[in-house]
Order: structure tokens, then C-alpha cells, then sequence
């Protein structure tokens, strides 16, 4: 049947033919000669569905249900696939047929140039005399960067692959291997089963070394991915094993080492981690760690880990909820601590809730039990480092409190808050502890006061300055009149002092202490809101009634009047952000300082920090320690990056670590240059340098939408 009007017309099939989808014509002009030819010629579109064909001039004999069609010629199918040629001959489905002097382009970025290419059925395009690549070509016979000539590449358009026949890998027009057969993803694949971008390494102690990746993809829900990692010194075969379920996922990486430098028979590690979600909103969690030896994962690059942690944990967290139950196990990987003295089981249960009475307010109650032990049963400190050989501590902790606050017509904001707390803490296997079970009721109350005074400023700026003060008490009556000093202190040997405890009623970090008798805190908070740049600045302070000793000399909380802290944070539009903090003491003596910042823009990305801490023999840090980090990029040109990053212990004047590297990048190649040095050293450690080495070609697996590093062919320097 053939309908018409003055520019478009409907194609179909002889009516003794089988049902063919219908094609919609458009041209400048249209004539049929007899009954069963018809010529199309200028601007002619031919649309079947998601395929849209553009040509100069179109035939269709009805009686042999061909189309002839003249170039230049583009055939586009669902804005994935689109094709090039000069001549071809379809049928009137435009899903069969032959296109001479064709180009294939894959998603905009892989080009298959052929001398012909048979269309089958929609879905499968037949390449012969083939090349195949990514980078962009301008110049009439000009050979890419890289590509792949072959006899014969079929696309199957619906598994999203490349079939490759008598495949030879060019670079430079220079032959580098060739495979009777080849397999590829197309770049719409998101996942296929093959080899991945293999990678070069020269590691001190490894030697050089090759890794070869394999992608094995079981479904679209699970995949292996298998490395075989190889020099002279050693054998690995790394693994990594992913795997998605209706309400969660896991995760497992792992390797297995055979090498003649270690001292040791066989080497491995296993790093496994999931997360599932369960009814009533609970989520289900766990991260286990292992390792062989103290030197594995540093000796191979696997980790910078120190102590391994591996939990099995049980949450639940709403607006008003807070649940957590949790199994810890801890491993040191330091040759300085004993896996038997330190503590290495840990059970924890907790759960806070908040409620919003009728009588105003909200009230606020959590229930907490806690549990560490050692592996040894020695009642001393056997080994001189200050803690009891094979202590064990169990805790139960509960709490009440209530809070609310209020504005004043002045812009004065009052809050005042009540809470009591019971402590139940056993102590075994500690022969230094008089009282092994203690038991204690604390009430405390605590009123607070601020007053935000804001500004606009000519710029259209605010700006605010907000005074915060507290006035706070805590008493405590225990059943034998012991007090919280009496228990071993395990938990709260590490505590902070900053903006988010200032106004805290007590500032331990576990519920093991607590602050007693009055403190008044105070402090002041200044910010900037402006149209390109935001900072603050933060300072406080703490009085109290009597010594709080139980705290160390560099959290800034010994003594009866606290170190004074300072802290600030300034971001800019331009990518400019820093934050800092700082304690001074009674000499403005600096006793803990940490900064960090970093500029980030479409050319430069830096990032840095700097931790200074002062002598703290309770923390187990007799000499000062002071270290700088750096990690950087810059975009040199638009295709060059250069790659950096140190790390300097001040305090030592000496580098520990150092790196530096070189990537090239375009439309269809990234290459990576890199070295690092590893300068510390321990009895299990040896410093160490890497120099590694990377080519990927990009296009097919590997996505390239980062527009800014193709080449055009209006580049002047091309």
C-alpha cells in the first residue's frame, strides 16, 4: 500500500507479504514510475521505529521489497548506533541489507571503519576489512593513536559485544599483538566477562611485576575478578568477589602470596564486608579483617592499616531512635603492642531514644552495656607499658535527662537541662583495683544562655556573633563512697576537647567518667555568609570548682580551668577551603593543633593537613610528634596532569613518604607514570619504592564522558 502526500509517504511490505513495520518517508521530492518504483531525492528521512535514516536520494521497488539508497548515507538506531556509507541496498524495514564504504560508531566513541557492513535483522552488523578505535581522526588516510584491524567484526547490538576475527592491535601504525579472535564490549556494556586494563609495577623488594585482571560476570547481580600477580620474587593471585541481593550486598577481597623474600611459606589476606537491610529498619552489618603477618599488606600494598578491626554490627537510626549492637575483634599489626595485653574482644549494646512530652521539652534516655578483655590472665603490668597484662572491663550504663529552651523578646535564647545516670563497672583479672565492682548514681543540671547579634553589611553580606555560656553541675553518691577515679581507665585516655563538647556536662569520651561539681563554659562564635566566601570562628573556655585530673595533659581539660581553644573554617567559590583548630594553656602555650585545606579547581586540586601534639606520657607520646601531608594534582595542559603527594614528620625533619607522577589523557588512551618512596622502617617493615606503570584504551569498558580531554579536529596544535 502506498499513501502520499506533497512530501511524506508510508512504506509497507505486498499485501502477500508477512506484516512489516511501517516506514514513514520525508523528502524535498517524490515520484513513482509505473506501480512499484518509487524515487525520494533531496533531504530524504526514512524512519522505522527507533531507526532514522537520512540520505540524498532513496529507490524502493515495491515488488522486490528492496531499497536503494545513494550517500551520503547515516542510519541511526535508538541514539546508540549510528552508521556511515556511501551506498547501500536495505530492505524496506531498514533491518536487512548491505552498506558499502561504511563507518560503525558505538555511543559517540568507538569508530569501526569497513569496507562494507551487512545488516541482519536489526540486531547484528557484519563488519569486513575492519578498524576499530576510539581516537579521533581528521586528516584523509591519517592512522589513529592506536586501533584494531581485523578481518571481520560482528556487533551484536543486543548482548552489547564485539567479535573480533584475525584481530592485530596497532599503536603508532606499529603491530604490537595479534589474536585469531577477539572478544570486546561495546561502550553501552556495563558489564562483560573478560580481561580488564593490565598494569605495570617496580616495587623494591617484588621486583618488577605484572597484574592481568579477569573479569568473570555471573548475571547482573555477582562477578569474580581474578588477578594473577607476577615477578620473579613472587606469586599472587589476587581475588575479589561482589555480590547484590534484594536488601543488601557483599564484598570480599583477598590474595594468596608464594615468595622467596619473606621468610614465610605461603602469605594472604581477606578483607570481607557486606551490609543487609532487615525488618522494622534494622541493617545488618559486617567488615572482617585478616592478614597472615604483621608485614603482608605494607609489603604489597594492600593497606596502611596498623590494627585491623573486624565488627558484626546490628543499627537501627531514626529522628528520635538510635539503636547499636556491635562485636569488635582487634589485631594490632605493631610490632611495639602485644595482641594478648591489649584489648581484643569488645561487645557493645546502646541504644538512645528521645521522646517529646506533653509538658514541652523533649526527654532524652539511652541504655548502654559494654565489655572488653584480654587474651592473657596476667594480673600485672608484666611488660612495663602502664596497663594491667590481661585486664577485663564490663559496664552498664543508663541514663535519663530532660532539656528545653526558650527566646526572650531581647533575642536572648535560655536552655536549661536535668539529667541523673547510674553506672555499674566490674573490673577483673586487675590486681592494682581496690574497688572491682563500683556502682554510682549521678545527677546533674545544667542551665545555658546565647545571644546571636546579626548584621547585613552593604554587599549583602550576614555576619553574626553569637556569646554561648553554660553554668553546669554534677554530683555522685556511690554505695562505698569510692569514686570513678578508682576504676582502670580503659575507654577515655583519648579525649578531645572542641567546638562540640564546649557546652557538654561531661567530656569524657565514654560513659566509664564523668565530670564532677561546677564548670562554667563559655565561649564565642563569629560567621560570615557571604556571597563567595563563608567563615567562622570559634573560641572557648572552662572554669570549674575543683581539679578534673582524670583527663590527660594534651586534651586541654586538665586542672580546674581548661586550655583555650580555637577554631575556625573559611570556604571561597574559587574551591578555597581550610579548617584549624587549637589548644592553648595558661602561657598561650600551644599543646595540640591540627589544620587542614585544600583549593580544588578545574585545573588545580590540592589537598593538605598539618597535626602538631605537644609531650603527653599518658597518652603514651613522650616526644612531641608534628607531621605535614600533601596530595596535589595539576592539569599542566590539556592533556598533560601532573601527580603529587609527601608526607614530612616535622619532629623528626625527615620524610616518610613521597610520590610523584605523570598522566597523559585523551579521547581513546590514558597513561600513567608513577613513583613513591616509603621511607619508614620497623623490625617486620622495610621502606620501600614503587614505580608503576599503566596504559588504558579507552572506549570500550571504560567510560570516557569527561569531554574536556578530547581532541578535535579544530585543534590547532591536533
Amino acid at each position: 500500500m502506498l499513501a502520499a502526500t506533497c512530501s511524506s509517504f508510508a512504506l509497507t511490505a505486498p499485501v502477500s507479504a508477512a506484516p512489516a513495520e511501517q516506514v514513514v518517508l520525508l523528502a524535498d521530492s517524490v515520484f513513482l514510475r509505473g506501480n512499484s518504483i518509487l524515487t525520494a531525492t533531496g533531504n530524504v528521512e526514512a524512519i522505522s521505529g527507533e531507526t532514522v535514516l537520512t540520505a540524498s536520494k532513496i529507490v524502493y521497488n515495491s515488488v522486490t521489497d528492496q531499497i536503494t539508497i545513494t550517500g551520503p548515507i547515516t542510519v541511526t538506531d535508538g541514539g546508540v548506533v549510528e552508521i556511515f556509507a556511501d551506498f547501500a541496498e536495505l530492505d524496506s524495514a531498514l533491518q536487512n541489507g548491505l552498506l558499502t564504504s561504511a563507518r560503525l560508531v558505538l555511543d559517540q566513541q568507538v569508530e569501526l571503519q569497513a569496507d562494507s557492513i551487512q545488516r541482519i535483522d536489526g540486531t547484528v552488523s557484519e563488519l569486513n576489512s575492519v578498524q576499530v578505535t576510539s581516537c579521533n581522526t581528521c586528516a584523509e588516510g591519517e592512522s589513529p593513536l592506536w586501533y584494531i584491524r581485523a578481518k571481520k567484526v560482528t556487533h551484536y547490538s543486543e548482548d552489547k559485544e564485539l567479535l573480533l576475527e584475525e584481530a592485530q592491535l596497532r599503536i603508532l601504525d606499529v603491530p604490537v599483538f595479534y589474536l585469531p579472535r577477539m572478544r570486546l564490549p561495546d561502550p553501552t556494556q556495563d558489564r562483560a566477562t573478560g580481561f580488564l586494563i593490565p598494569s605495570i609495577k617496580q616495587r623494591s623488594r617484588i621486583g618488577l611485576a605484572a597484574k592481568i585482571p579477569y573479569f568473570i560476570a555471573f548475571g547482573d547481580h555477582r562477578d569474580l575478578t581474578l588477578t594473577p600477580y607476577l615477578s620473579r620474587s613472587m606469586t599472587t593471585l589476587e581475588a575479589r568477589y561482589r555480590q547484590a541481593f534484594r536488601t543488601g550486598e557483599i564484598t570480599l577481597n583477598g590474595a594468596v602470596t608464594d615468595d622467596n623474600f619473606s621468610g614465610f611459606n605461603s602469605r594472604g589476606y581477606l578483607f570481607a564486608e557486606g551490609e543487609f537491610a532487615l525488618k522494622r529498619d534494622y541493617t545488618l552489618s559486617f567488615d572482617a579483617k585478616f592478614t597472615s603477618d604483621q608485614a603482608y599488606l605494607l609489603d604489597y600494598d594492600y593497606g596502611a592499616f596498623d590494627r585491623l578491626n573486624s565488627e558484626l554490627a546490628l543499627t537501627r537510626a531514626s529522628r528520635d531512635e538510635n539503636t547499636r549492637f556491635a562485636f569488635n575483634h582487634f589485631r594490632s599489626l605493631r610490632t611495639t603492642e602485644d595482641n594478648e595485653t591489649i584489648p581484643t574482644l569488645v561487645l557493645s549494646a546502646q541504644t538512645q531514644n528521645r521522646i517529646q512530652p506533653a509538658f514541652g521539652g523533649e526527654v532524652l534516655w539511652e541504655l548502654e552495656f559494654h565489655s572488653h578483655t584480654r587474651e592473657s590472665q596476667i594480673t600485672t603490668d608484666a611488660n612495663a607499658d602502664g596497663i594491667i597484662d590481661g585486664r577485663d572491663v564490663h559496664r552498664l550504663n543508663a541514663e535519663v535527662g530532660w532539656r528545653d529552651s526558650w527566646w526572650t523578646q531581647g533575642g536572648f535564647n535560655f536552655g536549661v537541662e536535668s539529667h541523673l545516670a547510674f553506672d555499674v563497672v566490674n573490673t577483673a583479672q586487675d590486681a592494682t583495683i581496690t574497688t572491682t565492682n563500683y556502682t554510682e548514681v549521678t545527677p546533674s543540671v545544667a542551665a545555658n544562655m546565647r545571644y546571636p547579634l546579626q548584621r547585613m553589611t552593604a554587599s549583602g553580606a550576614q555576619q553574626v556573633i553569637e556569646p554561648v555560656a553554660q553554668l553546669a553541675w554534677s554530683g555522685g553518691a556511690t554505695r562505698d563512697g569510692a569514686t570513678s577515679d578508682a576504676i582502670a581507665n580503659d575507654e577515655s585516655s583519648r579525649t578531645e576537647f572542641d567546638e562540640g563538647n564546649l557546652l557538654s556536662l561531661s567530656r569524657f569520651a565514654s560513659d566509664d567518667r564523668r565530670e564532677r561539681g561546677v564548670s562554667l563554659a563559655y565561649g564565642l562564635k563569629m560567621s560570615h555568609f557571604g556571597e563567595t566566601w563563608n567563615a567562622g570562628l570559634s573560641f572557648g573556655h572552662i572554669i570549674r570548682e575543683a581539679d578534673q585530673d582524670s583527663f590527660s595533659v594534651s586534651s586541654g581539660l586538665t586542672g580546674r580551668a581548661s586550655d583555650l581553644l580555637v577554631a575556625g573554617q573559611m570556604t571561597h567559590d574559587n574551591g578555597l577551603s581550610i579548617t584549624g583548630r587549637m589548644l592553648l594553656d595558661e602561657q598561650i602555650s600551644l599543646t595540640k593543633a591540627e589544620a587542614s585545606g585544600g583549593w580544588h579547581n578545574d585545573r588545580l586540586g590540592v589537598n593538605a593537613s598539618y597535626v602538631w601534639l605537644g609531650q603527653d606520657a599518658e597518652e603514651n607520646r613522650p616526644d612531641i610528634l608534628a607531621e605535614w601531608n600533601l596530595d596535589s594534582s595539576y592539569r599542566m595542559t590539556r592533556h598533560w596532569t601532573g601527580l603529587a603527594n609527601w608526607r614530612f614528620d616535622v619532629a623528626d625533619n625527615r620524610t616518610t613518604e613521597a610520590g610523584v607522577g605523570l598522566e597523559y589523557r585523551n579521547e581513546c588512551v590514558k597513561a600513567q607514570l608513577a613513583v613513591s618512596r616509603r621511607f619508614t622502617s620497623s623490625t617486620s617493615v622495610q621502606p620501600v619504592t614503587d614505580l608503576s606503570f599503566t596504559v588504558e584504551l579507552l572506549g570500550f569498558s571504560a567510560k570516557t564522558r569527561d569531554k574536556s580531554y578530547s581532541r578535535s579536529c579544530n585543534d590547532a596544535a591536533y
